[in-house]
């Protein structure tokens, strides 16, 4: 089936949303935590997003129930849910659940405090805040929490394992002293906004030649860089990675998946 190819309209069962949250790497205080990866389907209940607790939680942060749960105490029990909008419109929603200390979306609050907000259309790209720093977020449990929204780009997964196959061969080519080839990846949904084409003959941040003998750093989007000019950034947040071309989040120590 040819990529972005559908089953029905987005959030039916056929073509389920898929709703990627990665921590927003605004600041070196920004609270980190493992990507969280849901399915919203029309008429399914709301997913509810809140505190941690030990008495409900039996695993990895997250409720039996499907709650998505973060461990800070800025964070309400009950702070927001998510939900893809019935009626066959497709559209996935979010809304602050009567929370003390706030949900923002893209630095607007919904709400005041302790007062439930109207719901508001989730895009790709979006950054959701959870509360605010208490006493200035010294302290990792008094640190707000802040999302970036990635929604709907596993069609991207198949274009990005294309240029990478692409890019192992002309980097082979390279290493046998044939001209560089420049890569333009593939383009369409699921790939974040102003992605058009990746090259491995110049280092994205300082338009230096890439060639043989040199120290390289591949992100995951397949971005490629001097591994000198990207090293700061990898140090500053390791092991979370936001690639400063597309602002695709990654987990540069998770474990790596062969395609059988």
């Amino acid at each position: 089936m040819p990529i972005g190819a559908q089953h029905g309209p987005p959030g039916t069962p056929g073509n389920p949303h898929r709703l990627r949250l990665v921590p927003h790497l605004e600041s070196s205080r920004s609270l980190i935590f493992d990507p969280i990866l849901r399915q919203l389907l029309d008429g399914q209940p709301p997913i509810r997003i809140g505190r941690f607790t030990e008495r409900r939680s039996t695993h990895g942060g997250r409720d039996d129930d499907g709650k998505i749960a973060f461990r800070s105490k800025v964070v309400s029990r009950g702070h927001a849910e998510v939900w893809c909008e019935p009626g066959g419109k497709g559209q996935v929603l979010l809304r602050d659940t009567s929370s003390s200390s706030g949900t923002f979306l893209n630095h607007i609050r919904l709400s005041s405090p302790n007062i439930e907000s109207r719901p508001y259309p989730l895009k790709d790209g979006d950054v959701i805040q959870l509360g605010v720093d208490y006493q200035g977020g010294t302290e990792e449990i008094y640190r707000c929490v802040k999302i970036r929204v990635e929604l709907d780009r596993h069609n991207a997964l198949a274009q990005l394992n294309a240029l990478a196959a692409t890019t192992a061969a002309a980097a082979a080519a390279a290493a046998a002293g044939d001209a560089p080839a420049t890569i333009a990846s593939a383009t369409g949904d699921g790939l974040a906004p102003g992605t058009k084409k990746a090259s491995i003959t110049e280092c994205s941040i300082c338009i230096s030649s890439v060639t043989v003998c040199q120290a390289l750093f591949i992100a995951p989007c397949s971005h490629v860089f001097h591994y000198k000019c990207i090293r700061p950034l990898v140090e500053k947040r390791y092991p979370g990675f936001m690639c400063p071309m597309c602002r695709c989040y990654a987990d540069l120590d998770a474990d790596v998946d062969d395609e059988e």
